[in-house]
């Protein structure tokens, strides 16, 4: 606790920093180039991944390894939020708080690096400093595609949260985000007049029936605990009101909160739009691209983690977080480490709620110390 007060405010500046020079997936140069200097001049020896983020080893070389794991990368957004330290990027922006995320890792390894230095830290920690969070499937597979997973017996992260208090950090057991897949169905026939559709395959009214069946005949196949939803994004289709269009596709993402349903769900929807569409002598290409895993905590890890938030937050510092439909690639983690992701109270006290992947968000600095003390006490236990 006394390492991690001294740091604060040089880890608020380089937040800042961050901030306000905001990189996009697999462009994150500068952001990995400036953590790899913190890190060296803490005599650490970081190792830069192929194109852009890091690993870093901290302490014991034997023996297994936690791992704390940050993403470096932005959205293509507009920074809205006035602050004095906002993005210098046009059209880009951290508005989803990782380079809070990245500042917490950052500011545990350093704490770490003191302990190990002074023969504290009994157990080896690595950092992952992970590039393309942002997009589909996830630069988690970056990572996942080297050895550097070697060694390391359980990970944690955390994500920011600005709809929960600065000083509370949300945990949950088991799925804490969903699976995000995308679907795409395209539906082909020989096209013709609106005057003879029955002289062809009607594509416009066979997409129809994909749209307002698939979903709910998925929900009679799977069982409903798995939260499966299959929602449609977009729909293309002809560009004449008295032509049958030849093609027609719609798209739209698959989410699942259970792993196991996640691993099957792919072929069955394919197996439910062929049925749908027989009837209409049509040909019909399903693609399903798999995107990420949900994040399934472990119950050891998770219940770990939240000693440590107690210890260095307060006894009452712990909340059960809700569940999301939304997607975060440290799922790819999970499939092959036992570990947690919490969430990370970002609000002001009394002070208004904001949503990430909005422009406009502002977060109460205060949580990256609160995310430095919990994620250095989670390594080091």
């Amino acid at each position: 606790m006394e390492l991690a007060d001294e740091l604060d405010d040089e880890l608020v500046a380089f937040r800042r920093d961050v901030h306000a020079h905001p990189e996009l997936s697999r462009r994150e140069s500068r952001t990995t180039a400036v953590v790899a200097e913190r890190l060296r001049a803490a005599g650490l020896s970081p190792r830069l991944l192929d194109g852009t983020g890091l690993v870093c080893d901290i302490g014991p070389g034997e023996g297994a390894r936690t791992g704390l794991r940050a993403d470096l990368d932005a959205l293509p957004l507009q920074d809205t939020s006035g602050v004095e330290f906002a993005s210098t990027a046009p059209g880009v922006a951290h508005a989803c708080g990782h380079d809070v995320h990245t500042t917490a890792v950052l500011g545990a390894g350093l704490v770490l690096a003191r302990l190990a230095s002074e023969g504290l830290l009994t157990r080896g920690v690595r950092l992952f400093f992970q590039p393309a969070e942002e997009v589909m499937p996830g630069g988690a597979l970056d990572i996942l595609g080297t050895p550097e997973l070697d060694g390391v017996e359980r990970i944690a992260a955390v994500h920011c949260d600005p709809k929960i208090d600065v000083g509370t950090v949300g945990t949950r057991i088991g799925s804490i985000t969903s699976a995000a897949d995308a679907v795409s169905v395209t539906v082909s026939s020989p096209g013709g007049h609106t005057s003879r559709p029955h002289l062809t395959g009607d594509v416009v009214f066979a997409l129809g029936q994909v749209i307002t069946q698939v979903s709910a005949a998925l929900g009679r196949r799977l069982d409903p605990r798995s939260g499966v939803n299959l929602t449609w994004g977009t729909v293309q289709a002809g560009s004449m009101p008295n032509v049958i269009p030849s093609t027609g596709t719609v798209k739209g993402t698959l989410r699942c909160l259970d792993v196991a349903a996640w691993q099957n769900a792919g072929d069955l929807v394919r197996d439910v739009v062929e049925q749908v569409v027989k009837p209409y002598d049509v040909e019909v290409t399903v693609h399903h691209t798999r995107g990420v895993p949900p994040v399934d905590n472990d119950a050891t890890e998770t219940t770990a983690l939240e000693a440590a938030i107690r210890e260095t937050a307060g006894p009452d510092a712990v909340v059960l977080t809700e569940q999301s439909m939304g997607g975060e690639d440290f799922g790819w983690y999970l499939t092959k480490v036992r570990g947690t992701m919490a969430r990370l109270g970002t609000r002001t006290p009394g002070g208004r709620s904001y949503d990430i992947h909005q422009g406009d968000l502002i977060v109460d600095e205060r949580a990256i110390g609160v995310g430095v003390r919990m994620l250095a006490q989670y390594a080091a236990r």
